[in-house]
C-alpha cells in the first residue's frame, strides 16, 4: 500500500477529526473520536486519542499513544497502543491543503478518515470513501460518525426533494 510521497510532517501535526473508520477493539465504542498529534524529538509523534463512550453525551474518554516515525518514510509510523506493540500507521492519502486523510494499514483491517473539521463537504466525502474502496478495503465495515452521517443523510434526502 503506496503512502503519501512527500509528507511534511510538521504541517501534519495538529487535530484530526475521525470522519469515518473501520474500528480497532480498543475503539469499538468512540463517538466522535479526535486524534492530536504532537511532534515531539527523535521522530516521536505524541498523539491523544479524545472520544465520547457509547454515545455523543457519553463520558469523554482519552488515550496517549505514541507514533514512532519509520526512517523510511515520515508518512509511515508504529503506532504505540500499549508496550511493546506498534500497529503499522500509513498516511496513504493526504489532500494538498492538508485539510482531509486517510490512514490506513497493508492489512486492510482498520482505516481512519480524517478531517481538520468534524465534518466536510458530502461530495468530498465521497470521493474519500472511493479513495477507501479503491485501497481495497470493504466499505460495508466502514462506520461513519456524527456529524458526518448527519450530512450524508441530508444531502440524499435533498437529492430525493430535487427528483421529485
Amino acid at each position: 500500500m503506496n503512502t503519501v510521497a512527500d509528507l511534511n510532517l510538521t504541517r501534519f501535526m495538529g487535530d484530526w477529526h475521525v470522519l469515518a473508520d473501520i474500528a480497532t477493539p480498543f475503539d469499538r465504542n468512540a463517538v466522535n473520536p479526535l486524534e492530536t498529534y504532537k511532534l515531539a524529538p527523535g521522530g516521536v509523534v505524541e498523539t491523544t486519542y479524545s472520544y465520547r463512550e457509547g454515545s455523543p453525551d457519553g463520558p469523554l474518554r482519552e488515550r496517549n499513544l505514541k507514533g514512532f516515525v519509520s526512517a523510511e518514510s515520515p508518512a509511515i509510523w508504529g503506532m504505540q497502543i500499549f508496550w511493546p506493540v506498534k500497529a503499522e500507521y500509513r498516511v496513504v492519502y493526504l489532500d494538498d491543503d492538508y485539510q482531509t486523510t486517510i490512514i490506513g494499514r497493508t492489512k486492510r483491517d482498520f482505516v481512519w478518515v480524517m478531517a481538520r473539521t468534524p465534518a466536510i463537504d458530502p461530495k468530498t466525502f465521497a470521493t474519500l470513501m472511493t479513495t477507501v474502496q479503491t485501497l481495497g478495503y470493504d466499505l460495508s465495515q466502514i462506520r461513519i460518525h456524527e456529524p458526518m452521517r448527519s450530512l450524508q443523510v441530508q444531502e440524499t434526502e435533498s437529492n430525493i426533494n430535487r427528483n421529485d
